[in-house]
């Protein structure tokens, strides 16, 4: 069962996992046409780093040893379901707080599998540049993405100067 606070929103960790040419990983959901970082629940007396190593291995087929944690964003980022996304089994769930995880792909890509599961929630992925997964994920988490990416760039970009976000994209993307 997974965590629903006392304000609705059901604690949830992402994923943002990047190989070694700084690009970061995205997937798409089996039978579905978008795009999206990896992420999932966090079910009850499991920490978010747990969450995180549980839907690691669920969703791309990844262990600890797999990856190295280079950051977590400080604070839950909250975000607000649409209305017709709202699942009606569970009413008091209003949108999703999301702790966001920094990885690094160790060795690789040759270990991602997403047949780790009998249930797989990915058929497919890409490795994109960094601000790209912001303009492939579905509209309401638009703004999430972008203060993850903005919250963990200085850290998935210790040697360099992190790519500065688009300046094409239009102003009701930024966050809050």
């Amino acid at each position: 069962m997974d965590r629903i606070d006392e304000n609705g929103f059901r604690a949830n960790v992402g994923i943002i996992l990047m190989d070694d040419a700084n690009r970061v990983l995205i997937a798409g959901r089996r039978g579905k046409t978008g795009w999206q970082f990896p992420q999932g629940g966090v079910k009850r007396r499991e920490s978010a780093e747990q969450a995180m190593f549980r839907e690691l291995r669920e969703e791309v087929g990844l262990n600890p040893e797999d990856v190295s944690v280079a950051g977590v964003t400080r604070d839950w980022i909250r975000y607000r379901l649409p209305q017709k996304y709202q699942r009606a089994s569970e009413p008091k769930c209003i949108g999703q707080k999301q702790r966001w995880f920094l990885l690094c792909l160790v060795g690789g890509p040759d270990k991602l599998n997403f047949d780790a599961t009998d249930e797989p929630e990915f058929d497919r992925c890409r490795w994109v540049d960094y601000w790209q997964p912001v303009e492939e994920v579905i509209y309401f988490k638009r703004k999430v993405y972008i203060r993850a990416l903005s919250e963990l760039a200085r850290l998935a970009f210790r040697d360099s100067e992190p790519p500065p976000m688009p300046s094409s994209w239009p102003k009701s993307w930024q966050p809050q």
